[in-house]
């Protein structure tokens, strides 16, 4: 028993599914605000402003001005689990996911006509769930929270009129913590047990993108984004009473391997007239990278040694796509009103999803609009409604029961940005 609660809660602490970001997986989506009123559309081909650090380096060449870039964004979910059933009984209230926040952070300055030099901070990855006490799928999660943050120098070159590129060593730091109920199989259902698992490390990696410009209307983007391998070394705390878990309480080293995935994205941007611009684009996602998570448990004595040594853990996790599309209007000088919808395909199989990783497809729906003052300033604000098709769970197992149900998910993101140019 005890053996499937360290695999499980060590393997998860840091390759969970995030159900509320406004990506699939555990990627998150929210880089960029003035991005987000289009849905995501033509992240790779708009280069609107400093925010295409991220979304394609070779974008930079589009901007004449020195420029800075900041902002956040806040997912508002809701969760509602309905026909739950449980082998030892507890509540299923929803609503697991705090209100979050995710800042970024941009700047760009063109160095001479061909040389743009950008440097970015934002979030590509991260999740937090948080169940309430005595939630009846506590034996297969109650608390996670991962995240990565990531650092890029970036540097863009333009080899012609029509043809840019771009390039940017990615710093990426993660970490992750992870709690779980261990069943007490002295009082099933009751004086529980707890599994505490903590982890980090940091890797590098890199974005690259091409950008051409067919015409002053029409440019098309292509961006990649490296996978980023980690080690992730940490210990996981085992607390408890009674023969059992008394007897394996205690804190243990671990450590994994772990990827994050590479991504492409190819965008158009078409401005139809002087009032209408047009975006459409798709992101690939090699998913299909998490396999199966690897732990190795040092230190680990008596009875659990055989089983802790080394842990294997199936994920299974398939390629995705994802497509969007938007528009934005020019109302005047001062004013661009912005729309996108996009739908996002989920990674995890049916057989797989748990409590931890309680999503499905999903559709977004954004809205967003920019305000400029003056030259220098700009102010953007998008809001996004996502909602996921339902999606079950029928977890079984020996050592924790049984947990089915059905997650409602659903989410409101609100975002805000603040470009200046010197």
């Amino acid at each position: 028993m005890i053996s499937r609660v360290f695999r499980t809660a060590l393997a998860l602490a840091v390759s969970a599914a995030s159900s509320y970001s406004l990506a699939a997986g555990f990627a998150l989506n929210e880089q960029s605000v003035s991005g987000m009123g289009t849905a995501f559309a033509g992240r790779s081909s708009s280069a609107d402003d400093a925010t295409t650090v991220y979304g394609n380096p070779a974008g930079m060449a589009r901007l004449k001005r020195e420029q800075v870039s900041v902002g956040a964004a806040a997912i508002f979910a809701r969760t509602d689990i309905d026909d739950a059933r449980s082998t030892f009984g507890g509540s299923n209230d929803g609503d697991m996911v705090p209100t979050v926040g995710v800042p970024m952070g941009y700047y760009v300055k063109p160095i001479d006509d061909k040389w743009s030099f950008g440097l970015g901070m934002y979030v590509p990855f991260g999740l937090i769930t948080d169940y309430e006490t005595g939630f009846a799928g506590r034996y297969y999660g109650d608390k996670s929270e991962v995240r990565v943050i990531t650092l890029q120098p970036t540097v863009s070159y333009r080899i012609n009129d029509q043809l840019s590129v771009g390039f940017g060593p990615t710093i990426n730091r993660i970490d992750g913590e992870l709690t779980s109920a261990v069943l007490n199989p002295l009082s099933p259902g009751r004086n529980d047990g707890k599994v505490k698992v903590k982890g980090d490390d940091t890797a590098v990696g890199f974005n690259a993108g091409v950008l051409f410009e067919l015409d002053a209307r029409t440019r098309f983007g292509l961006t990649y984004h490296s996978k980023v391998d980690y080690k992730l070394e940490g210990d996981t705390t085992v607390s408890g009473s009674g023969p059992v878990l008394g007897s394996s309480a205690g804190k243990y080293d671990a450590s994994l391997d772990l990827e994050t995935p590479e991504s492409v994205d190819f965008s158009v941007t078409h401005d139809l007239n002087d009032s209408w611009t047009l975006y459409a684009g798709s992101t690939w996602t090699r998913w299909s990278r998490l396999e199966e998570i690897k732990v190795e448990n040092e230190g680990v004595r008596g009875l659990l040694a055989p089983a802790l040594g080394t842990i294997t853990e199936e994920q299974d996790w398939r390629d995705t796509w994802s497509y969007a599309v938007g528009a934005a209007y020019k109302l005047n000088q001062q004013w661009v009103l912005r729309a996108g919808l996009a739908y996002d395909q989920s990674p995890a199989r049916n057989e797989f999803r748990s409590p931890r990783i309680p999503t499905d497809d999903r559709k977004i729906f954004s809205l967003g609009a920019a305000w400029s003052p003056n030259d220098d300033v700009t102010v953007d604000v998008a809001y996004s409604y996502l909602k996921e098709e339902d999606a079950d769970i029928n977890q079984v197992s020996a050592s924790k029961g049984a947990y089915r149900a059905t997650y409602k998910n659903s989410a409101h993101g609100l975002g805000a940005q603040l470009t200046y140019r010197f």
